[in-house]
């Protein structure tokens, strides 16, 4: 199968990710709190494995180029900081009830951009490699989720009737297959190579700046435990996948 054929259908799958969010609607609140954090730790744990054990390695290898490899690193962390500097990126990983100051607009407009940096990250990893591209997926549908679920509370919160919610959400998430189609395209006959580093330095941010203070210093030593192994977790199984073939 082709580049193209598993841009389109992983990026549609990252998609409809946005829809997860009503799920969340359907557990009771003790518990959703109970799995969020567990699964916001592991999310980390798997953008950081992506990053360091996938991407990095195959920029270097396809490159040769350590040094600039590293600098386009720094610049996809760099860039994420500015968006959260200047447009207030937002990632949310809370249960409804915690949500006390709702700007939902805003949470759209920043879930878009987002979304489109996603997708042109997966269409630029799987022309060069459809292993990469899977693996790079599957590190961004483990942060997509608990992110979708806390955004879909942040819109309830703020007054939106479910379906509407869902809806936009959904066309929020819709951008994640523009910007894979347009790796695609713009992507043929020129070397996106350092698109790699550039995503995993998105990756280590998200995961560094957004989602690892969100889990670190409970009082509860069980919990703390809990959200290391789920970290640990995270990285064991983008660990375990440098041993796959696709």
């Amino acid at each position: 199968m082709s580049a193209l054929f598993w841009i389109i259908l992983s990026t549609f799958i990252l998609s409809a990710t946005s829809l997860v969010g009503a799920f969340a609607l359907l557990l009771k609140e003790n518990l959703l709190k109970k799995l969020i954090h567990p699964m916001v730790a592991f999310s980390a744990g798997a953008l950081l494995g992506g990053a360091f054990l996938h991407l990095l390695p195959e920029a270097i290898d396809k490159t040769g180029q350590v040094t600039t490899v590293f600098l386009y690193v720094i610049g996809g962390f760099s860039l994420f900081f500015l968006l959260e500097q200047f447009i207030h990126w937002h990632h949310c990983h809370k249960a409804p009830s915690e949500h006390r100051h709702p700007v939902t607009y805003l949470i759209l407009g920043s879930d878009t951009v987002h979304n489109f940096i996603d997708g042109l990250a997966v269409g630029a990893a799987f022309l060069v490699d459809i292993r990469l591209g899977l693996i790079t997926s599957l590190a961004i549908a483990a942060h997509e989720i608990p992110q979708e679920m806390g955004d879909f509370g942040i819109l309830i919160h703020g007054g939106w009737e479910k379906k509407k919610a869902l809806f936009f959400n959904f066309l929020s998430g819709l951008t994640m297959m523009l910007g894979g189609l347009l790796a695609y395209y713009f992507g043929q006959g020129v070397d996106i190579t350092y698109l790699l580093p550039f995503t995993a330095g998105n990756f280590i941010y998200i995961a560094a700046s957004d989602l690892i203070p969100e889990v670190k210093h409970r009082d509860n030593v069980c919990q703390n435990g809990i959200h290391f192994g789920s970290f640990f977790i995270g990285i064991l199984l983008m660990w375990a996948m440098t041993f796959l073939e696709f």
